[in-house]
């Protein structure tokens, strides 16, 4: 293991023991750190089935025929593994997100907008605990 992955380990462990322990002084912030803990178990779970689907078709893939222009199941199997390979991108950005949510929980700017420093409803962040903007900024976003 080289000093990045130590280093980022273990930044992780502070982070969640910074925010375990804020957590536990009010009980929004523990439901939050419950909900972003929670979120994060599913999605790295997501992430590691979505991997392994990735790699069997891959591998069958290179087990069978490789001329998806003239293989009636070629364009199956091609578009199957970019949509695996989409998702699990996706739950990697997902998992990121979570994580800079704990760390925003743990340096106590969670559930502040980032746009107008306002507060984010509670129940956008029940619905999207990762969210870094209040329903107004980010509905002016788009």
């Amino acid at each position: 293991m080289t000093a990045a992955p130590v280093a980022q380990s273990t930044a992780r462990t502070t982070t969640r023991a910074a925010s375990t322990t804020r957590a536990a002084q009010d009980p929004r912030l523990a439901e939050a750190h419950a909900r972003l803990a929670s979120e994060r178990i599913a999605a790295e779970a997501r992430a590691t089935a979505l991997a392994r689907d990735v790699a069997v078709i891959v591998e069958s893939a290179k087990a069978g025929a490789t001329d998806d222009e003239h293989d009636p199941e070629g364009a199956t199997v091609a578009f199957e593994r970019a949509q695996a390979m989409a998702m699990l991108e996706e739950t990697r950005v997902q998992i990121a997100d979570l994580e800079a949510a704990q760390l925003r929980l743990a340096d106590g700017t969670y559930g502040r907008c980032e746009r107008c420093h306002q507060d984010i409803a509670a129940e956008r962040l029940v619905a999207r605990p990762s969210a870094t903007l209040c329903i107004g900024c980010a509905s002016r976003r788009h």
